[in-house]
């Protein structure tokens, strides 16, 4: 039985995000990023999470809360990130529990296409 994947588009995670996070596809657009970063907090992937990180605002390393269940994934907008374009945002709603205690991410993110590639740059 495949599992959904933890992105919210109701797919399979071996048809979704995983993919991406196996570098085996590229996401196409800033939403598809986003959503495969978003993913990868979900599933513990801190190596993924780093090589989309603009190496501008990336840090030297990332320790996930092994306490963090992310649990829930709004896009509440965006902005540019298509196919053929090399700068977008999104904003969004990640919905999580830390330690039993519901907490709620909302960001409006910026990304970058370089060389074929979007990138998570910082929070606008």
């Amino acid at each position: 039985m495949s599992t959904a994947c933890p992105c919210g588009l109701g797919d399979p995670y071996e048809h979704c995000c995983g993919p991406f996070h196996e570098g085996r596809r590229k996401p196409p657009t800033a939403e598809a990023l986003m959503r495969s970063r978003y993913s990868a907090f979900a599933v513990g992937d801190e190596d993924y999470l780093l090589a989309t990180w603009h190496p501008t605002t990336r840090p030297a390393s990332l320790e996930l809360d092994p306490e963090q269940r992310w649990n829930r994934l709004e896009v509440l907008d965006r902005t540019g990130g298509t196919l053929f374009q090399t700068t977008g945002t999104v904003e969004f709603r990640a919905h999580c529990r830390v330690r039993g205690a519901r907490d709620v991410l909302h960001e409006n993110s910026r990304f970058v296409r370089e060389d074929g590639m979007w990138l998570y740059v910082s929070p606008v």
